[in-house]
């Protein structure tokens, strides 16, 4: 790092770095301030169109699914954290997008997904919605590696075991280890869910609590106490070829 490469132009740094993947610019941000400065001052520089260009399918980059995503850092890291292609049911697929799961017409079976990266602590922000009908059981929430991402029939498959936590948009309950934890959001006559609606989940790990937002307003606290773990966000689905698309946002904006 003492050579004359760290003292170049930030302007010749950002070119070079345009070409470099994530995990060589995670290792260049650790190198000096000026580097560190070059990777992250600006985040709709040419390193991170580059990337963006590079990893994201078009599809997710000319549609309206990172539309609340406003730079191309953040494209890149919600492209890192979205559905794993390795960790959900046989019965879905994750559409080109990279963004939106796919349940297959299988009859008779819960499915569900879990997203590539799982947050043990700080606060975390991620929108999810369904682009399909819901079925009888359609539940958004957090799942600890642990948790089942398939099962027989058609039930609340997140928030079946103490190793998921969920909120049933079908029938506004809140689902833990098996059991009904109380209607959500608590208010009377809570408006049910429309598809399309983009339902803003929050996690903070320092309070231990999940949140929800629906549109802009916040629907309030649906767990608390949450186990000092590694939790992941997750979806589980009953009905054939309904689409769900979750897109992490990053750390929460309060307010």
């Amino acid at each position: 790092a003492g050579g004359p490469g760290w003292r170049l132009p930030g302007r010749v740094l950002e070119l070079v770095f345009s070409y470099l993947e994530l995990r060589e610019l995670r290792s260049c941000a650790l190198v000096c301030k000026l580097w560190h400065r070059v990777l992250h001052g600006d985040e709709n520089s040419e390193v991170w169109r580059s990337l963006a260009a590079r990893c994201l399918a078009e599809e997710a980059l000319r549609t309206d699914i990172l539309c609340n995503v406003p730079t191309y850092k953040g494209k890149v890291r919600a492209f890192h954290h979205a559905f794993s292609t390795n960790d959900c049911s046989r019965n879905v697929y994750i559409k080109k997008n990279g963004f939106t799961l796919h349940r297959n017409p299988i009859a008779q079976s819960t499915d569900g997904a879990r997203t590539k990266i799982g947050f043990s602590e700080g606060r975390h922000a991620w929108e999810v919605w369904w682009e399909g009908p819901l079925g009888t059981v359609a539940v958004i929430g957090i799942a600890t590696k642990r948790a089942a991402m398939q099962c027989q029939g058609y039930v609340a498959l997140l928030g079946s075991d103490d190793q998921s936590w969920g909120w049933n948009l079908v029938d506004n309950n809140l689902l833990h280890n098996g059991e009904v934890n109380g209607s959500f959001p608590q208010c009377n006559n809570a408006p049910k869910y429309q598809i399309g609606e983009r339902i803003r989940v929050i996690l903070d790990m320092e309070d231990k609590t999940l949140a929800f937002e629906r549109g802009y307003e916040f629907l309030g606290v649906a767990f608390r106490g949450l186990p000092k773990v590694c939790l992941y966000p997750a979806v589980s689905a009953v009905y054939g070829n309904t689409e769900v698309t979750l897109v992490y946002l990053g750390k929460p904006l309060d307010g």
